[in-house]
């Protein structure tokens, strides 16, 4: 596994779900704040987005917008006041009947619309420092891949056809990586696109999620990045934020959280996935780290998951 990947694995929770919509004329609708992330693309036409407490987002075609935090919306056709805000429909009970006999027109708005559950309790940081709205404005050759992504979904959508029930949420899931991917790809402010694009840093990141039970030390770590131990305190501290062997005690203890949210495995046999000789260690390290043993955190975590 990679950083990314693990960084969404470690979030991701439930099943994505998408539908499309088509408006036309004055409309308005909201999305009530959402303990997941929500995404929007538009096939045709444009809209605005009005985040909650932030400015207005122009919507065009082709665009893509990403909401990693759950942030509430208003999705309308004109910028926001308070008239706008005020006649804005709930999502769940906008009007979707359908109209076989008016054809698409000229003025009609068509976007693909989804949301992921996502459980936050342990984000890793660069899932956290994803910005309220991540805006990917279409500009022709630029993102092809999520424009492929987009282009696929949108077809399955469209006619479901065999074999669509396990198509779509996997078209889903790479949506999310690819607009992770371009938001770090561009103009992105955080600390983590950089951390990743450091060759020292980066390469022992890779090491320490590819096999985070190996028993990892400074000199060997060092050695896997090609560089002195110094160098890599120094490289790796600054631009993390944690020493190399903090970050990978943390990143044990958050695996072993996601293993026990998303599986059935013992604790024995987790402590031996992420680097803890005896279920034990891997239980005294887990009530300190977490406030809760692993077995209350597994409970409350399905508790969670079912609510």
């Amino acid at each position: 596994m990679d950083v990314l990947s693990d960084a969404i694995a470690a979030v991701r929770v439930g099943q994505p779900s998408s539908s499309r919509m088509r408006v036309r004329g004055d409309w308005c609708t909201r999305l009530a704040p959402y303990d997941g992330a929500g995404f929007h693309v538009v096939l045709k036409g444009s809209c605005w987005l009005l985040p909650d407490g932030g400015a207005p987002v122009s919507l065009g075609t082709g665009d893509a917008v990403l909401l990693p935090h759950g942030t509430g919306h208003v999705l309308a056709d004109s910028p926001a006041d308070a008239e706008t805000v005020a006649r804005a429909v709930p999502f769940e009970d906008r009007d979707t009947t359908e109209r076989p006999h008016e054809p698409p027109g000229s003025g009609d708005v068509e976007m693909l619309c989804g949301k992921y559950r996502l459980d936050r309790s342990r984000a890793h940081p660069l899932m956290a420092e994803l910005p309220e709205v991540v805006h990917l404005p279409h500009r022709v050759g630029s993102h092809p891949e999520l424009r492929a992504a987009i282009d696929l979904l949108g077809r399955e959508l469209d006619a479901r056809r065999p074999g669509s029930s396990v198509a779509v949420p996997s078209l889903l899931d790479l949506l999310l990586v690819y607009m992770i991917r371009s938001w770090m790809a561009g103009d992105a402010t955080g600390a983590w696109p950089g951390v990743l694009a450091d060759p020292v840093t980066a390469a022992a990141l890779r090491a320490l999620h590819a096999d985070p039970a190996t028993p990892w030390t400074n000199d060997r770590l060092a050695a896997e990045a090609g560089v002195s131990r110094p160098t890599l305190a120094r490289r790796f501290t600054g631009l993390v934020g944690r020493s190399p062997m903090a970050y990978l005690t943390w990143w044990r203890l958050t695996l072993a959280a996601t293993l026990l949210r998303d599986t059935e495995e013992s604790l024995a046999a987790i402590a031996q996935r992420v680097g803890y000789g005896t279920p034990y260690a891997l239980s005294h390290a887990f009530k300190r780290e977490f406030g809760a043993t692993p077995g209350r955190f597994r409970s409350a975590s399905e508790e969670r998951i079912t609510a």
